[in-house]
């Protein structure tokens, strides 16, 4: 792991175990500012028409050629919802509303860093589904039709789950 440095003072930090914790972290000798890692947090949503679910197939890395939710990373200054509805009008040009929370996941299979995905149904209400640069396509499954190759970051698991039906269980 490169060393990190104090976000106080610069100084590089060092590890120790501090009073009243199980866990060494890295800490700044000169000042005493602590690192506290923390996941990153996701957004998304799941849309569905006609009983079919809204894919998009990435074309980045990592995870190209697979297929995911739409979905990304909450900015410091927006809500998870507005994340999701952001994010899923720039990869696909669809504008929702984002509706009730859905699930949340942990993962820890994200080359990027292990994280939250926050998930929220929604509905359509605007644009045309394109593909963004990122998104090599677009298009809505049938649960017979989902196929193979998931992204991870937790998609796979949500999409399997509403591929059996387990998705809404608790609140549709």
């Amino acid at each position: 792991m490169p060393p990190h440095f104090c976000l106080q003072c610069g100084t590089q930090l060092v590890w120790r175990t501090l009073p009243n914790d199980s866990r060494p972290r890295e800490v700044c000798p000169a000042c005493g500012w602590v690192y506290y890692p923390h996941r990153k947090v996701s957004a998304g949503v799941v849309v569905e028409q006609d009983e079919r679910l809204l894919l998009l197939q990435r074309n980045i890395p990592p995870w190209e050629g697979h297929w995911y939710l739409p979905a990304g990373y909450v900015e410091v200054d927006e809500t998870p919802e507005d994340a999701a509805a952001r994010e899923t009008a720039e990869e696909c040009g669809l504008r929702v509303q984002v509706g009730p929370l859905v699930a949340v996941y942990a993962y820890d299979d994200d080359p990027r860093g292990n994280g939250l995905l926050i998930l929220y149904r929604a509905e359509i209400i605007g644009g045309a589904l394109r593909p963004s640069p990122e998104v090599r396509a677009a298009r809505f499954f049938a649960r017979d039709e989902i196929p193979q190759a998931l992204a991870g970051g937790a998609h796979d698991r949500a999409i399997r789950a509403w591929q059996q039906g387990r998705l809404f269980a608790a609140g549709r």
